[in-house]
């Protein structure tokens, strides 16, 4: 009798787990394969630049953006520039030692800013800097993989501004197939967690926003 009965609840407790490890063989295909697909949105070549904006903006975090923005500004792409998210230790003449373009351009067209500590600051200091000049289109200066979380970001603080991504390729993802790169591997694969958290928390947000519309609607008419 107790050997009959536990037949049953072994059973049932077999497609539990069966049903569970299946959800999570198809959690793990489903995040793979999204990874695969975010990685070949991002280009391994630059393409050539022929759009012009209102302005530029190169969020910081590495050499090569900071270059490619001012060589924008000077090629008359925007009328001014915004290095988003520079150390507040950092001067002028620091950054113009790197990227000598930089000294004609500085006194009439490039501002620094100071306040960004990560993407969604520098978005919340880009829309600043935009609507303070009343601008209503931006080229927008990253590194490819970057780009996707950037205009994420972007597109939530300026809703209605033209956003030009311009993506800057590292040599790693130009020279070599990511694939065979661990530490390659390993900065797409943050970065990928890092978009699907930041679409993820903006979606919630909108979501909630529209909650909050909706019950202030019909209380309205209560």
């Amino acid at each position: 009798m107790n050997e009959a009965g536990s037949r049953p609840a072994s059973r049932g407790g077999l497609r539990i787990v069966t049903s569970f490890m299946g959800m999570v063989a198809l959690a793990i295909i489903v995040f793979f394969g999204g990874f695969v697909l975010f990685v070949s949105t991002i280009p391994r070549e630059e393409e050539e630049f022929h759009r012009s904006a209102d302005g530029i903006v190169a969020l910081t975090g590495g050499a090569s953006r900071i270059t490619d923005a001012v060589e924008l500004l000077a090629a008359g792409r925007g009328q001014r520039l915004l290095i988003s998210g520079v150390n507040p230790s950092t001067t002028p003449g620091e950054l113009i030692r790197l990227t000598p373009e930089l000294e004609k351009l500085f006194a009439c067209c490039v501002d620094l800013g100071h306040q960004a500590l990560n993407t969604t600051g520098n978005a919340m200091e880009i829309a600043r800097w935009t609507r303070e000049h009343q601008f209503h289109s931006i080229v927008v200066v990253t590194s490819a993989w970057h780009m996707p979380r950037a205009l994420v970001e972007l597109d939530r603080e300026l809703a209605g501004i033209e956003l030009i991504p311009h993506a800057v390729v590292s040599d790693r993802m130009r020279d070599e197939p990511w694939w065979t790169n661990p530490q390659t591997v390993r900065l797409l694969l943050i970065e990928y967690v890092k978009y699907l958290a930041t679409y993820a928390r903006i979606r919630l947000d909108v979501f909630e926003q529209n909650a909050d519309t909706r019950n202030t609607a019909r209380n309205a008419r209560s």
